[in-house]
């Protein structure tokens, strides 16, 4: 790990498009068809190889943290923004220019049960995390160590 501290990070995934159970069974995948700026910049500026990612399984019966995996590999750009035949296609984005990147992240757990979202909401000790905000609809996002701490007791 690097000097630096390490960070704590939320990622939202429909089960149905990618779930932990996908995640476990490949093991590591790259994290792609994010196309929010300040979701980029948090994998582009702010993830580092070792940082812990909660697996959130999001508009689903049952939305909440179901796993846990890491970030595996630095940014890179996500390939599906120069392939017209993808969905994530960005004709205004080049190849010496690219606008949008991920990172891979790999398996660590699944969780025993799912975390969910209502339980989060109801628990005062995760006042001001980013999921729990109004509006917030970030597909990745930071999370702050004592959130981090706070939810892993959970399980």
């Amino acid at each position: 790990m690097s000097p630096r501290e390490r960070h704590y990070w939320l990622m939202k995934s429909e089960p149905d498009a990618f779930s932990i159970d996908d995640l476990k069974r490949k093991k590591q995948e790259a994290w792609d068809g994010v196309r929010n700026y300040q979701a980029r910049n948090y994998m582009r500026d702010g993830m580092r190889v070792g940082d812990k990612v909660f697996f959130y399984h999001s508009n689903c019966a049952e939305p909440g943290i179901v796993g846990i995996a890491q970030v595996a590999t630095g940014a890179y750009p996500d390939p599906s923004q120069f392939d017209p035949g993808s969905k994530y296609f960005d004709a205004a984005s080049s190849r010496d220019n690219p606008r949008w990147m991920l990172v891979d992240v790999k398996f660590v757990k699944k969780l025993k049960r799912t975390i969910t979202l209502k339980e989060l909401q109801a628990d005062a000790a995760l006042d001001g995390m980013v999921l729990l905000r109004k509006g917030s609809r970030l597909s990745v996002q930071p999370v702050e160590a004592a959130h981090w701490e706070h939810i892993l007791a959970l399980e």
